[in-house]
């Protein structure tokens, strides 16, 4: 396997910074979204369950709609792309179902061979006390997606603003999420920074490593 450097991991992750402003006219190759799409796909989550959806929206309109709800940030339309992360309003017995059924045919077992891990998450996730929960436990497994798409594209010299700021009921609305058991809860906005983004140059702002990291 072919890895890169400490130092060019550490470049890259010094260079990304939360953007902006981005250049509408440069857009992110099609071999290179392929690349992140997988990074997406590939992120980690509990039970290997993946609890949530990553809505790419690429209509323009649609995008000039959801801008008014996010505070009117211009990275919603002038970014080349634009991701939506979505998490599952609720947990049912299909959907961990669907998960074994997969397992079964990525791996070639039966789906019988995986009874013992179908009772595990299913005591874990479908009993009651846990259901209140469970679309805070999604989000938090869509946000472990987003840090490894913000890192791969740093990695590939792709710039990231990570956005919270907007109304979430307004893009479920516009989006037509919830009827499919899903909430917005997140996005990203990637492309190209713009010269004229000021927070491009400006030193990356962390409290020192001792005071964050502790060894026991």
């Amino acid at each position: 396997m072919n890895t890169i450097t400490t130092d060019q991991l550490l470049a890259s992750l010094n260079w990304r910074y939360a953007t902006k402003v981005f250049d509408p006219a440069r857009k992110i190759s099609a071999a290179t979204w392929v690349a992140l799409e997988d990074a997406l796909v590939l992120a980690p989550s509990s039970f290997g369950l993946q609890p949530y959806r990553f809505l790419v929206v690429r209509d323009t309109a649609l995008r000039a709609k959801l801008r008014p709800h996010s505070w009117d940030q211009s990275q919603v339309t002038d970014a080349s792309h634009f991701v939506v992360f979505l998490a599952r309003t609720e947990i049912v017995a299909g959907d961990i179902a669907h998960l074994i059924d997969r397992i079964a045919e990525v791996r070639g077992q039966p789906a019988t061979a995986l009874a013992g891990y179908r009772q595990v998450m299913e005591g874990s996730l479908l009993n009651e006390a846990r259901k209140p929960h469970l679309h805070d436990w999604a989000s938090r497994q869509a946000y472990i997606a987003m840090g490894q798409l913000m890192t791969a594209a740093a990695v590939l010299g792709i710039d990231t603003c990570p956005m919270e700021g907007f109304d979430p009921s307004k893009y479920d609305e516009l989006l037509g999420v919830r009827k499919e058991g899903y909430a917005t809860i997140a996005a990203v906005a990637l492309g190209y920074r713009a010269e004229s983004d000021k927070y491009a140059s400006l030193p990356k702002v962390r409290f020192p490593k001792a005071e964050l990291i502790k060894t026991v």
